[in-house]
């Protein structure tokens, strides 16, 4: 079993591999504007997961992963060729779900901005129930010379 800088080394190598080899070998006309964000491999380097975004909508997504899919042998042949391990690591193609991710918490702020927003509005021109400030302050116990008040006499001396 490999340390685990080295698992990252290699994954680290095959994410710029495969994002070159896409851009400069591939020509596949399904493959739309595809993304390699990461790439994680096993801790006996023996598979590797590579993680993409395709920009577009759901059927240029698909048309992607077939894509994707088809260009494996020739992509884990670079791999092997560029990267020199002993065992070139098989890959498999995984949609990344940070965009999706990334949406929905944008979707969840914007309903949050709008019931501030609603909550701001029915709060203004509203009125305190009671006194605007309930809590008393530390002046109303002393006087102005820091000792105790006539109504909070410290203790009697004798």
């Amino acid at each position: 079993m490999t340390d685990n800088a080295r698992a990252r080394k290699l994954a680290d190598r095959i994410q710029v591999v495969v994002a070159e080899t896409l851009d400069r070998r591939i020509k596949d006309p399904r493959l739309g504007f595809v993304t390699i964000t990461d790439a994680r491999v096993t801790g006996d380097l023996r598979e590797a997961t590579v993680f993409y975004t395709v920009y577009g909508d759901d059927e240029e997504r698909a048309a992607s992963a077939a894509a994707l899919e088809s260009a494996k042998g020739v992509l884990r042949s670079e791999v092997g060729r560029q990267t020199g391990v002993r065992f070139t690591p098989t890959l498999a193609f995984v949609p990344d779900a940070l965009p999706d991710n990334a949406r929905t918490i944008e979707d969840l702020l914007d309903k949050a901005r709008a019931k501030d927003a609603e909550v701001r509005q029915v709060s203004t021109g509203a009125t305190y129930a009671g006194d605007a400030d309930p809590y008393r302050k530390p002046e109303d116990d002393e006087d102005e010379t820091g000792g105790p008040t006539e109504k909070n006499e410290g203790p009697a001396s004798a």
